[in-house]
């Protein structure tokens, strides 16, 4: 895992600049939900709010401009809380320069009142909602919002809440839910979108690889005999995400050269019709944009047909507080994961 989820959180030791909002600033969309920026204004777009938790490791841009809303997730850097939001808080570099000079990190999910706190304005606007929530095989963030979707379905009996399972992560979460928004943008039901998310988000491909082992170690993901070993002998896991949303290593490759392209001979292997596939590709690191260059790179030579050009992120503070640096994440569409 990721890290060990802590159903009921609560805020210690936040920062002087105030207290930390439940859910974060733009979440709101500024536009009504299903309106996204650069689609047209047709009466037969859906109007519902399509919603999902700051793990999706997308930029805040990227959110606005889809009409995604998002709440934040909870880290601690050194025994002060800070909100997941996606570098704004804490920038990125500062946040991973931090944990490779020693910083202890702690995370935590979204509560159940916080997401009553959230789902409470769009519901009184008369919106429906959709909710996507980060892996239940990393987090027990879909327990919290089912139980805050329970709550609120009473107190608003005329309105769908939704709660989908995404059994992703970091920007293969994001892809995500980047497809969704491009549902909804045509017209399709909250109902259709939400059997469609549930029957395809295993095509949903999940690829990692780091060239640093030391928060592998310390999280016990690896063993410390593995972690010296490996790090006298420049291995790189390459691990990735199962049927149950789950993390798990797959192979040890010597360098980290081999490693970049094994993980685009793994894309080659599952994407959607092969070197052919021309759909979207994401990719999330952790203070590595090299790396993540290079990869980019290789799989926009392999891959002619790309729908756009590869899309790099940062993984954000909750998942990187566990990868810590030299994390490269690599998301496609492909055929349904197996174990």
């Amino acid at each position: 895992m990721f890290y060990a989820p802590v159903p009921f959180c609560r805020l210690r030791n936040a920062p002087a600049a105030g207290m930390i909002p439940a859910y974060c600033e733009g979440t709101k969309p500024a536009r009504p939900a299903g309106k996204s920026k650069d689609a047209k204004e047709t009466d037969i777009m859906a109007d519902f709010v399509l919603s999902c938790c700051s793990t999706a490791d997308l930029t805040k841009e990227h959110f606005q401009q889809r009409d995604i809303s998002y709440i934040c997730f909870h880290y601690a850097l050194d025994g002060v809380d800070y909100p997941d939001d996606l570098g704004e808080t804490m920038p990125f570099d500062k946040f991973y320069a931090a944990m490779a000079n020693g910083a202890e990190t702690r995370t935590s999910q979204v509560n159940i009142s916080e997401f009553v706190d959230y789902f409470t304005p769009f519901l009184e606007q008369g919106k429906d909602i959709l909710h996507v929530c980060l892996s239940s095989g990393l987090s027990g963030v879909s327990n919290s919002a089912e139980n805050a979707a329970r709550i609120v379905r009473e107190r608003y009996p005329d309105r769908k809440i939704y709660i989908v399972d995404s059994l992703g992560a970091s920007s293969g979460y994001g892809l995500l839910m980047d497809k969704l928004a491009d549902l909804r943008d045509e017209g399709m039901s909250i109902d259709a979108v939400r059997d469609w998310a549930e029957a395809h988000k295993l095509e949903l491909h999940h690829w990692f690889f780091s060239t640093d082992l030391t928060f592998y170690v310390k999280g016990g993901r690896v063993s410390k005999t593995a972690g010296f070993i490996g790090g006298l002998l420049n291995i790189c896991p390459l691990l990735n995400m199962n049927d149950e949303g789950k993390l798990i290593p797959r192979e040890k490759i010597p360098s980290k050269k081999r490693v970049i392209k094994e993980i685009v001979r793994k894309m080659e292997q599952n994407a959607q019709d092969g070197l052919n596939y021309s759909g979207k590709c994401y990719i999330s690191m952790s203070a590595c944009y090299e790396d993540a260059r290079r990869v980019a790179d290789l799989v926009e030579e392999r891959f002619p047909h790309l729908n756009g050009k590869v899309e790099i992120n940062n993984i954000g503070t909750t998942i990187g507080s566990h990868t810590g640096p030299g994390t490269v994440a690599l998301f496609f569409w492909g055929s349904p994961r197996g174990k």
